[in-house]
C-alpha cells in the first residue's frame, strides 16, 4: 500500500488556485495574439531563449519521473541519475549541431527536416513513429501515472483524476496552441524547481537532525554503491557504467534532439542565437533533477527506510515527513506541473505533426485558419484516445522500465538518420528509408524476444547478460551500418539538395566569432566543467 498524504484545507486551497492559475494563464495568452498557423503551431517564431529552455525542461519532467526518481534512489542509488546528467550532453548537441539546421531551414517539423535531407517516404515514416510515441507514451503514460498518484496519495478517484487533467490541460492547449503551452510550461517549471530544492533542502536538514552531517557519513548509512554514479556489472546489472555511456546518447539523440513533443520549443524561437541557448539553459536546469528527486530518495533510505514497504512509497513519505501544512500543497502543485506540461507538449505536438505533415502536404492549398481548426480537432482526438487507451497501462508490470525498454529499441535507426545525416554528406535518402525501416524491424524483434512472455527470463538482458541500454547501442551500429552500406551502393544525393541540412565539416559549429560569455559554446563548455565535476565528487 502506498502512503496516503492528508491535504489540508491550506494544501488543498494552494493546489485548486494552482490550478486555476494555469488554466487562465494558458487562456490569457490566447487572447493577446491572432491564431495563425505560424502562432499556433509555432508561437509565432517570437520565442527566447529562456522560454525555450525552461519549456524544455517542464515538457520532459513528468509526475512519474519525479516520483519514479525518487523511488530509485531509494532502490537503486544515483546511479539513476546518469539519465538526468547525461541529458545535458545531449542538450549542448541539440543547441550547437541539431537546432541551427533546424531554425535555417525554417521547418515546422522534425518529419519536414528529413524530407529537406532524404525524401518524403523518410518523413512519413517518422510523422507516424513520432505520433505514435505522442499519443500512446507522452499522452497515455503520462495521464495513467498521474492518476494512479493521486489516487494512491490523496484518494481521488482516477477516473476524475484524469478526466480533470485532461480537461484543463486541453482547453489551455487546443485554444492556444505552443505560446500558450510554452507560457504555462514556463510557470511549470518555476513550480517544480521551487518544490522539488524545498524537498531537497529539508531532507538535507533532516539528516542533521539524525546525525548526519557529511558526504562520507551519508555514504556510511546507505547501501554500498548507493552514492557511486557509475557502477559494474556485477554492482548494477541493468545499468552498468559502459551501457550506460554506449547506450545514453542513443536514447538522447531521438528524445532530445529528434522528438517532436520535445523539440517544437526550438522550433518556435524568435532567432539563431535563441534556438541555441535554449537547450544549452535546459542544460544547466537538468543538473537540478537529481538533487531535487534522486538524492532525497537517498536520504529517505538513510533516515526513513522502517517507514517505506515499498519503494514508490518514497516521495509521498519524504513530503508527510519533512513538508509543514502549506509546502505539501507545493509539493502537489509541482506534481501536477510535471503532468500537465508533458501531455501539453505532446498534444500540441500531435496537432502539428497532423496539420503540417500529413494535411498541408496532401493539400498544399489549405488555408492557415483551416490548419489551426484541424489541429485543434486532433488535438481533441488524440486526447480522448489517450483517456481510453490510458487505463490499459496498468497491465504493465513496470511502467518505469517499460518506457526505457521501448525507448531503448526504437531509438537506434532515428537517432542514426539523423546523427549521420548531419554529419556524413554521403548519405542518401534510399540508405535513410533502408535504416529506419530495418532498424525499426529489428528494435521490434529484439523487444518481443526479451519480453518475458513465456517464463520470468529475458533472454537477451539475463540469459545473454546484454544490458537493454547496450542493446540499443548495438541496435544503432547495425542501424548505421545499413544506412552507410545501402548508400554507397547507391547513387550520392544531389549536392543542392543537401547543402543546407549537412555540416561542411564535423567540427563546424564550433567555429566563428566569440560572443562572450553568453556565447552557446561558452556556455557548453561551462555546463561540461560542471558535470565533470559532479561525476568526480560522486564516483
Amino acid at each position: 500500500m502506498h502512503s496516503r498524504l492528508q491535504i489540508s484545507t491550506i494544501d488543498l486551497t494552494i493546489i485548486l488556485v494552482y490550478l486555476a492559475g494555469v488554466l487562465l494563464l494558458g487562456l490569457w495568452v490566447v487572447r493577446r495574439q491572432k491564431m495563425t498557423a505560424g502562432n499556433y503551431f509555432l508561437a509565432g517564431r517570437s520565442l527566447n531563449w529562456a522560454f525555450v529552455g525552461a519549456a524544455l525542461f517542464a515538457s520532459n519532467i513528468s509526475t512519474i519521473h519525479m516520483v519514479g526518481l525518487a523511488a530509485a534512489g531509494y532502490s537503486d542509488g544515483i546511479v539513476q541519475g546518469n539519465f538526468e546528467w547525461l541529458a545535458p550532453l545531449l542538450l549542448i548537441l541539440l543547441g550547437l549541431v541539431f537546432a541551427p539546421f533546424y531554425f535555417k531551414n525554417r521547418i515546422s517539423t522534425l518529419p519536414e527536416f528529413l524530407e529537406k535531407r532524404y525524401n518524403g517516404l523518410a518523413r512519413s515514416l517518422l510523422a507516424f513513429m513520432a505520433l505514435m510515441g505522442a499519443l500512446f507514451m507522452h499522452i497515455g503514460i503520462s495521464l495513467y501515472a498521474g492518476a494512479v498518484v493521486f489516487q494512491d496519495y490523496f484518494g481521488i478517484n482516477m477516473w476524475i483524476s484524469i478526466l480533470l487533467i485532461a480537461g484543463i490541460t486541453a482547453a489551455y492547449t487546443i485554444l492556444g496552441g505552443l505560446k500558450s503551452v510554452v507560457f504555462t510550461e514556463t510557470a511549470q517549471t518555476v513550480i517544480l524547481i521551487i518544490g522539488g530544492l524545498v524537498l531537497a533542502v529539508m531532507a538535507v536538514f533532516a539528516l542533521g537532525d539524525n546525525g548526519i552531517h557529511s558526504l562520507a557519513q551519508l555514504r556510511d548509512a546507505v547501501k554500498p554503491d548507493q552514492l557511486t554514479l557509475l557502477r559494474s556489472y556485477e554492482s548494477s546489472p541493468k545499468l552498468p557504467w559502459y551501457s550506460l555511456l554506449l547506450g545514453y546518447p542513443v536514447i538522447g539523440i531521438w528524445y532530445w534532439c529528434a522528438d517532436q513533443t520535445i523539440v517544437q520549443r526550438v522550433l518556435g524561437a524568435r532567432s539563431l542565437d535563441d534556438a541555441r541557448r535554449g537547450p544549452v539553459f535546459a542544460g544547466f536546469i537538468k543538473l537540478l533533477t537529481v538533487f531535487m528527486m534522486v538524492i532525497p530518495g537517498i536520504i529517505a533510505y538513510a533516515i526513513f527506510r522502517t517507514d517505506i514497504k515499498n519503494p514508490n512509497d518514497t516521495l509521498p513519505v519524504l513530503i508527510t515527513k519533512l513538508l509543514p501544512v502549506g509546502f505539501i500543497g507545493l509539493l502537489s502543485a509541482a506534481l501536477l506541473s510535471a503532468l500537465m506540461s508533458t501531455i501539453a507538449a505532446a498534444l500540441n505536438s500531435s496537432a502539428t505533426l497532423v496539420s503540417v505533415d500529413i494535411v498541408k502536404r496532401i493539400r498544399p492549398e489549405t488555408s492557415d485558419r483551416k490548419q489551426v481548426r484541424i489541429g485543434r480537432w486532433t488535438a481533441a482526438v488524440v486526447m480522448l484516445l489517450a483517456i481510453a487507451w490510458s487505463p490499459m497501462i496498468g497491465k504493465f508490470i513496470s511502467i518505469f522500465d517499460a518506457i526505457n525498454q521501448i525507448l531503448a529499441v526504437l531509438s537506434p535507426p532515428i537517432a542514426t538518420v539523423f546523427l549521420l545525416g548531419v554529419f556524413w554528406k554521403r548519405g542518401n535518402a534510399t540508405g535513410a528509408v533502408a535504416a529506419i525501416i530495418g532498424g525499426f524491424v529489428l528494435g521490434v524483434l529484439a523487444f518481443v524476444i526479451d519480453f518475458p512472455m513465456f517464463g520470468n527470463v529475458k533472454v537477451i538482458s539475463e540469459g545473454l547478460h546484454i544490458p537493454y541500454m547496450l542493446q540499443s547501442f548495438l541496435l544503432f551500429v547495425i542501424s548505421s551500418l545499413i544506412f552507410v552500406g545501402v548508400s554507397l551502393v547507391t547513387d550520392p544525393p544531389p549536392r543542392g539538395k543537401i547543402a543546407s541540412t549537412t555540416l561542411d565539416s564535423p567540427l563546424a559549429f564550433l567555429k566563428g566569432r566569440i560572443t562572450g560569455i553568453g556565447d552557446p559554446r561558452i556556455l557548453s563548455l561551462i555546463l561540461i566543467t560542471i558535470l565533470i565535476g559532479l561525476y568526480i565528487v560522486f564516483q
